[in-house]
């Protein structure tokens, strides 16, 4: 059996939704859908091409996960830059990207909130990082996918506090709502416009899942088990995708989270040096 990761599979998961020849998008501070990205460029996707809110740009060749030099995938390599606004209202829409967001809520319809929890905007009990361009994008789009590192109640509620994504709704005139979600406990898609259980990963219950989710959960009839990865999936993320682990920081908070960082800028610093 392949040892992996939980990382590593979302990651996987995230590579497996990509067709060769597709435009995909990615927006900042988002290294588990980078590595998944990278990895359908490295395997099964060879003529993939990124935008990026990072740099602002479209490219087709690729570069390592890092922190200090996040940029230098995009804007060493970019084949053209431009203006966020432009990227958001002229260039994406000609594009139709796939694209991943990580939502902080989601409901069952696949609304989602970046913006703050609370029902008092003006005094939330946490503000958000923000929708950037969510609420432009999700309006028109029609390959929207969502992810959440971290599955547990207070992502997946019956109602978002507020809406920067727009999900499955009567009041949308285009696009369409999210058609796909992965969490570190299963993948989801949205028949019928409400959220329903695929898959499992290896060693998870439905009932595990369900105990984190808010709204009462579907099951489609031929839910599995999640697929595992390659050991090829797993040498290209650990040894050429992302060799700092950069990825593992959206699975870590706290304490964690910044020892992580401060190892691997440290790592990150000495490969520079040397």
């Amino acid at each position: 059996m392949v040892d992996f990761t939980i990382d590593e599979l979302i990651s996987v998961c995230i590579a497996r939704q990509i067709t060769d020849g597709e435009v995909v998008a990615q927006g900042i501070a988002t290294p588990l859908v980078a590595a998944g990205y990278l990895l359908a460029k490295c395997t099964h996707a060879p003529n993939l091409l990124f935008a990026s809110a990072i740099g602002q740009g479209v490219c087709r060749e690729w570069a390592p996960l890092g922190l200090a030099r996040v940029e230098a995938l995009w804007l060493d390599k970019a084949m053209l830059t431009v203006g966020f606004a432009r990227v958001a209202a002229e260039i994406l829409p000609q594009l139709r990207p796939l694209e991943f967001f990580r939502p902080a809520q989601v409901d069952a319809g696949g609304n989602f909130n970046n913006i703050a929890l609370g029902k008092d905007y003006r005094r939330p009990r946490l503000r958000l990082p923000g929708t950037g361009g969510i609420p432009d994008v999700t309006t028109y789009e029609d390959q929207v996918c969502l992810y959440v590192p971290r599955h547990s109640r207070v992502t997946f509620v019956e109602k978002v506090d507020y809406v920067a994504g727009l999900g499955h709704t009567a009041a949308r005139t285009r696009g369409s709502g999210p058609r796909y979600l992965v969490t570190d406990l299963g993948q989801f898609d949205f028949a019928g416009g409400r959220m329903r259980l695929t898959s499992l990963h290896p060693g998870v219950t439905l009932s595990q899942v369900q105990a984190k989710t808010g709204f009462p959960l579907e099951a489609a009839p031929d839910c599995g088990e999640t697929p595992p990865p390659t050991t090829e999936d797993v040498r290209l993320l650990r040894e050429a995708i992302d060799p700092l682990g950069v990825r593992r920081l959206e699975m870590l908070g706290g304490a964690a989270r910044r020892e992580a960082l401060r190892a691997i800028l440290l790592q990150e610093a000495a490969l520079a040096a040397a």
